[in-house]
């Protein structure tokens, strides 16, 4: 019989992809460049919980350190997409 846990985990494996379902889906029909923005900000946002949910399933560290890293550069990321949107150009 499967523990709480598990089943737990399970269900937020299945809400994440949901969610990075729908994103794409919006990424992809957003009528406007801050709806696609927005989505890949979420998009990136989901591919880092997916990445924490598979290592507190599978008990390893190496999930944590590709969420940091997801962290960090889809941080960066939104940032220079935000830059460029409103003023056209990301270095001055």
């Amino acid at each position: 019989m499967a523990t709480l846990l598990e089943l737990s985990i399970g269900y937020a494996l299945v809400c994440v992809l949901a969610a990075m379902a729908l994103c794409a889906g919006r990424l992809l029909i957003g009528p406007s460049a801050h709806d696609r923005v927005l989505a890949l900000d979420t998009l990136w946002m989901c591919g880092m919980l997916l990445a924490l949910v598979l290592g507190i399933r599978f008990g390893t560290q190496v999930y944590f350190e590709v969420a940091m890293l997801i962290a960090l550069v889809g941080f960066v990321s939104t940032i220079a997409m935000a830059k460029f949107l409103m003023r056209g150009e990301i270095i001055e």
